[in-house]
């Protein structure tokens, strides 16, 4: 695989930030083995150079640095009203990282935080440790890769093995790994049943509007179906559908190149839902990007949560699972409601 050096960013991570207490974990030594031309700076917190006041987010974006960190506290939190939980009744997620190297224009983390830079939370066993204590309670539904995609740091970190490692035989465990990643190691992993890799899909028209630096929708199509082929459990998410001009055209195109591209009888599931974001993350996204269209689209504030109007967002829902249905079975289909709710369609 490629460094991420020349697949993104000429100027990606010449300065790594380590906190003292994580320059004694062998994962630190690991990612810094990667960058050996990188400055490296001691650090007390990484809330000391994450928080700082008055950073450019969408500036740092472009040549992001990278902190290695040790996370304390809680590890692993109850799944958000936001996201979908395809079902299940034990739905967390955890951020070993934070922040992604892609650059989509209506990522709620460009809201959510305050810097652009990448934290590497280098204490995953703790983590794992905290999985396996739920574990003892109750079965876990798991979302590893929200709040970054781990697919397209894998080459850096190396936690998509280290995850699919953990989950591997723990049979009340599964993990959701969301990714736009086209350049997965399948090579490097075991086969687990335990392990959904759920892929973004979006219109190309989508993409070059908003999803800057990442995939193709062929690429992200052809390595679907890779792992498909192999073996993996799939979920396709069309989540967030975002409108665009002619976005009808554009969704119909994307479908047909999606089931022209790989076995939809193999997939596990597949979901929708149309954009949405907390109101306090939009109204930072707006200040970080005054000119971006899906940024700047006349939302509807619904309980607290940014959404196209009604009618809008039911039509474009509706028009992609109508659609869906003539390929996959409905109970295959889920579709996210405001009430926290995952409906099968």
């Amino acid at each position: 695989m490629k460094s991420l050096e020349t697949d993104y960013y000429n100027s990606f991570c010449t300065h790594i930030y380590v906190e003292k207490e994580a320059l004694k974990y062998p994962e630190t030594k690991r990612i810094l083995s990667r960058f050996p031309n990188a400055e490296i700076i001691e650090i007390n917190h990484y809330k000391d150079v994450f928080c700082r006041r008055g950073q450019k987010y969408v500036l740092q974006h472009k040549s992001q640095n990278l902190i290695l960190a040790v996370k304390t506290g809680t590890l692993v939190y109850s799944g958000a009203p936001v996201c979908q939980s395809f079902g299940n009744e034990y739905f967390y997620y955890t951020s070993c990282i934070m922040n992604c190297i892609y650059d989509c224009e209506y990522c709620y983390l460009k809201g959510m935080y305050p810097s652009g830079n990448l934290v590497v939370f280098v204490n995953l066993e703790d983590i794992f440790a905290e999985v396996n204590e739920l574990l003892k309670k109750h079965p876990v539904y798991l979302c590893v890769s929200y709040d970054t995609d781990l697919g397209a740091l894998a080459s850096v970190t190396g936690y998509l093995q280290e995850w699919t490692a953990f989950a591997k035989g723990r049979q009340d465990l599964k993990i959701e790994i969301r990714t736009k990643c086209a350049n997965l190691p399948f090579q490097d992993l075991d086969l687990s049943s335990q392990v959904i890799y759920a892929f973004t899909l979006s219109p190309q028209a989508v993409i070059d509007a908003y999803e800057h630096g990442t995939p193709s929708l062929a690429k992200r199509i052809a390595c679907a179906a890779k792992a498909v082929d192999a073996g993996w459990p799939v979920r396709l998410c069309f989540d967030p559908m975002i409108y665009c001009p002619d976005w009808k055209t554009h969704y119909e195109s994307m479908l047909k190149s999606v089931f022209a591209g790989l076995d939809g009888r193999k997939l596990l599931d597949v979901s929708v839902g149309t954009f949405r974001v907390s109101k306090d993350y939009l109204k930072k996204m707006r200040k970080n990007e005054p000119f971006s269209a899906v940024v700047q689209f006349p939302y509807h504030n619904i309980d607290g949560v940014y959404q196209y109007p009604e009618a809008l967002a039911r039509e474009m829902e509706q028009f992609l699972t109508k659609r869906l249905k003539e390929e996959l079975p409905a109970d295959k289909i889920f579709l996210w409601k405001n009430e926290n709710e995952v409906e099968y369609v």
